[in-house]
């Protein structure tokens, strides 16, 4: 499999993740939410309940999987290396997380579902994550997703955010952001055949079934749905689909979508100049960069800003508890 020295995640960013990132910093009130971000979120939680809660991988802990995670680390260029784990979770699926200390997370039922070609494409796609800076702004949207839905309009400051469309932003760049991470897994993989099965099996795989899977009749359905946009009516129900019309917002393309965009490149003259070695070198900024102060005393810091949030979040309590 091919290994791509140097390479910068610019090399193979899809331009609507892009054109999508470009939006969201436009739209009144990121830099709040991104001044709040820092002030108020640490990402070491997150990492020590994963130590505590799920199993590190590593040269005598699930081998074979690191073997895989060392091979795609080192075919995208990613140093220093994340870390791994495997967590007790049967839905199939996969994350990434962090940005001082990145590690990866992969669910057993997904380990369970996949063949290790199209866990190397899962592999693949979450360091693709990694490799464009996208985590930053991922954990920002979940953050101030949780503070807006929790406490609501009365504190940080966050007045009017949803009315401004920047929930709207944040959700439509993930979205997007998606399909670079989905080019990421076809440049370590390098056969388009595999990364759509595994998109296929995790859109409705079944172990028990999995012989009786067709990727070519996925495909056909692939392209039979963007046919639907040729009714207007279709594109209105797939927005709506896609920005809570069912009572949640979409955080990743419908698979068939994903399907459809890889397919794409997979034909591109871009991607053919990637695989023959032309491709842009690292020196070009990440997808995010969100201002921070030197950290202090980094378990004082988190202390003060626990404390800080609690009583944030009391003083709302008692407000709202007002007669």
């Amino acid at each position: 499999m091919p290994t791509y020295t140097g390479i910068s995640s610019e090399a193979f960013r899809h331009p609507l993740d892009r054109q999508a990132e470009e939006t969201l910093r436009s739209v009144p009130g990121f830099d709040l939410v991104a001044r709040k971000f820092v002030e108020f979120f640490s990402e070491r939680p997150q990492f020590v309940y994963q130590m505590g809660n799920s199993i590190q991988v590593g040269p005598r802990q699930y081998s074979t999987i690191y073997g895989i995670f060392r091979e795609c680390v080192r075919d995208l260029d990613i140093y220093p290396e994340p870390l791994l784990f495997i967590s007790q979770t049967p839905e199939a699926n996969a994350g990434a997380i962090g940005e001082e200390r990145p590690f990866i997370i992969l669910n057993s039922g997904l380990l369970d579902l996949l063949n290790e070609v199209e866990i190397r494409a899962v592999i693949a796609h979450e360091l693709g994550h990694l490799k464009c800076g996208h985590t930053t702004l991922t954990q920002m949207a979940i953050w101030a997703l949780r503070t807006i839905n929790y406490i609501g309009n009365a504190t940080f400051g966050f007045s009017n955010l949803l009315s401004s469309g920047l929930i709207l932003a944040f959700y439509e760049w993930s979205r997007k952001a998606e399909l670079s991470a989905d080019r990421a897994a076809l440049l370590v993989i390098d056969d388009l055949n595999p990364v759509m099965n595994k998109m296929m099996k995790l859109s409705g795989g079944s172990m028990r079934y999995v012989n009786e899977a067709s990727l070519d009749e996925f495909i056909r359905q692939s392209e039979r749905y963007q046919e639907l946009d040729q009714d207007g009516l279709n594109q209105v129900y797939k927005f709506l689909l896609y920005n809570g019309g069912q009572g949640w917002f979409v955080t990743h393309p419908f698979t068939v979508e994903r399907v459809y965009h890889l397919r794409n490149w997979a034909t591109s003259e871009e991607y053919g100049q990637i695989r023959r070695g032309n491709y842009q070198r690292k020196g070009a900024s990440g997808a995010v960069n969100v201002p921070s102060e030197a950290p202090v005393d980094d378990v004082e810091a988190l202390r003060r800003q626990l404390e800080e949030l609690q009583a944030e979040i009391n003083r709302f309590r008692s407000r709202s508890q007002d007669p």
